[in-house]
């Protein structure tokens, strides 16, 4: 699983490597979430997490294991494993590939890949780099990362700017102004994108535009066109050589 996160998009694919190159075998983009009720923050850590939600259960759905390996079908705190089910297909296992990002603790890429897990897809993995997890009583507090999830640290943050920095809630969260998004409905809204992108996960191609191109060159002639205007160029030069013969001749008489 290949996880890229941009400053306007998170990118998740599911590829195999070839020796020409990679083949990807499926996509979800974070800039696809607003379809499914996140209209907002689509470069956080819970936008990650449920890209990779989108992922997992978009290739399950594409390969038709969606029945069979159903995924968290809540957000909650338990940590969850995929595990093959006896006399059936056996579970799509992926392994992280981060590129050039450092997994450090809390790093968005852990967030898609725990969206993945959530999803259906087994991936080796552990808690020391979830967001909760305390490096020095090495215990992981599986609420924190829970909070993370359904945006609630974004809300705290949120809050803390209503009282103490008005102007610069106003400037920082304009789009949540804009889309009448409040600290107390991040969680119902993520919710409902967790269980949207199961009911739904098929992408949807966008209509192709009708654009009308300019040229800026004269365009290629038929043959019979090309031969049609060799020929009246010809019997135009034949026709100019005709008249200077006439006039020297004239001329000569005279």
């Amino acid at each position: 699983m290949i996880v890229h996160v941009t400053n306007r998009d998170i990118i998740c694919q599911i590829a195999y490597t070839r020796i020409e190159r990679d083949m990807i075998v499926c996509a979800a983009y974070a800039q696809e979430l607003p379809k499914y009720g996140m209209k907002v923050a689509l470069t956080n850590y819970a936008a990650a997490y449920y890209t990779g939600l989108l992922l997992a259960h978009r290739l399950l759905n594409r390969c038709g294991m969606d029945k069979i390996y159903e995924g968290q079908v809540e957000v909650t705190r338990d940590e969850y494993n995929v595990q093959s089910i006896d006399g059936q297909p056996g579970a799509f296992t992926c392994y992280l590939d981060a590129g050039l990002a450092r997994t450090t603790t809390g790093n968005k890429v852990l967030g898609a890949l725990k969206g993945v897990v959530d999803g259906g897809l087994p991936i080796p993995h552990n808690t020391k780099r979830f967001p909760g997890y305390d490096s020095e009583s090495k215990e992981f507090n599986a609420g924190v990362h829970q909070k993370h999830i359904i945006g609630q640290n974004v809300a705290a943050y949120i809050c803390y700017l209503m009282e103490e920095d008005g102007d610069a809630y106003k400037k920082r969260f304009s789009k949540y102004l804009k889309n009448n998004i409040m600290p107390d409905t991040m969680e119902v809204m993520c919710k409902k994108a967790h269980a949207a992108t199961r009911e739904n996960p098929v992408y949807e191609k966008k209509p192709k535009k009708d654009v009308k191109k300019k040229r800026w060159n004269r365009p290629k002639m038929p043959l019979a066109q090309k031969k049609d205007r060799v020929a009246r160029k010809k019997a135009g030069f034949l026709r100019a050589q005709e008249w200077a013969v006439e006039s020297q001749t004239n001329h000569h008489f005279l």
